[in-house]
């Protein structure tokens, strides 16, 4: 039953994609979701130090933004969660603390209890944005997430998909934005590595390589307990059409808001495993 309704969602996520992270987001992401019945409650802090000076297309320039984004993500069982983003803008000059937009982000991934040997989710993103800070206000995006802990060594790829429904770039279809991170566990506290995000522009046919958005961005993560998560990374984007440099932190918190719910699951998971 699992199985069947598991894949029944991916294949209505898989028809569809769109622009979703930019400079508010900026995150590999890892294919376990929220368990059940727990809330993640994440503020990510993404301040480009060096971006572009000049408007385009209207839009405000991204040079010294401070971008603060929240994000809270629900655990509804072991296969599946729902993510709400709310983007927000802290600009120089007139540009003061704005409100820039709300993404929702449902998810799902492989159980468990499947035994795959690499870990499988899939997860679609769709929100607006002001005009004034993106010409394409309304998008979806599609992220098949794969990833695998081999000893220290840990590796997630995020082939995502993007498609604007409103704005210049619609007549561009579909659009590939690769993610990957590589990182290495030196000790209980830390992990350190590499994160890359890249924009490619159509499917049928990449934009020129200096048309194209690259970053690499060297990255920490610091283990607090089960309860927390903590990334911190400085990005160097290496076309002219990229922000040069990004400082970016992200810092989370799991609540269980729903103890009740939360005990159900890790009952019938016992009851399950026989742990």
């Amino acid at each position: 039953m699992i199985s069947r309704a598991l894949w029944s969602i991916l294949f209505l996520l898989a028809g569809c994609a769109a622009w979703a992270q930019g400079n508010y987001e900026i995150q590999v992401y890892g294919s376990d979701t929220v368990r059940p019945g727990m809330t993640m409650v994440e503020l990510h802090s993404n301040f480009t130090a060096t971006g572009s000076k000049s408007t385009i297309d209207g839009t405000y320039p991204t040079n010294h933004q401070e971008h603060e984004t929240v994000e809270i993500t629900q655990g509804w069982n072991d296969w599946f969660e729902t993510g709400f983003y709310i983007f927000t803008s802290i600009g120089p000059g007139n540009q003061g603390y704005q409100w820039v937009g709300d993404h929702i982000r449902p998810r799902v991934r492989v159980p468990e209890s499947w035994k795959w040997p690499v870990g499988v989710s899939v997860s679609t993103e769709i929100g607006y944005q002001r005009p004034i800070f993106s010409k394409d206000t309304w998008t979806w995006e599609i992220r098949p997430i794969v990833d695998k802990q081999i000893g220290p060594w840990y590796v997630a790829f995020n082939p995502a998909l993007e498609r604007s429904w409103h704005g210049p770039s619609v007549p561009d279809g579909v659009e590939f934005s690769p993610a990957v991170k590589l990182g290495y566990q030196f000790s209980k506290l830390v992990a350190g590595g590499f994160e890359y995000y890249g924009s490619t522009g159509p499917v049928t046919g990449f934009a020129p390589f200096a048309e194209q958005q690259q970053q690499i961005f060297p990255t920490v993560d610091l283990d607090f307990g089960p309860e927390w998560e903590f990334n911190f990374g400085v990005g160097v984007g290496f076309t002219g059409s990229t922000d040069h440099l990004i400082i970016k932190m992200i810092l989370g918190r799991r609540f269980n808001f729903f103890p009740n719910r939360a005990r159900h699951f890790a009952k019938a998971e016992m009851d399950r495993t026989g742990f």
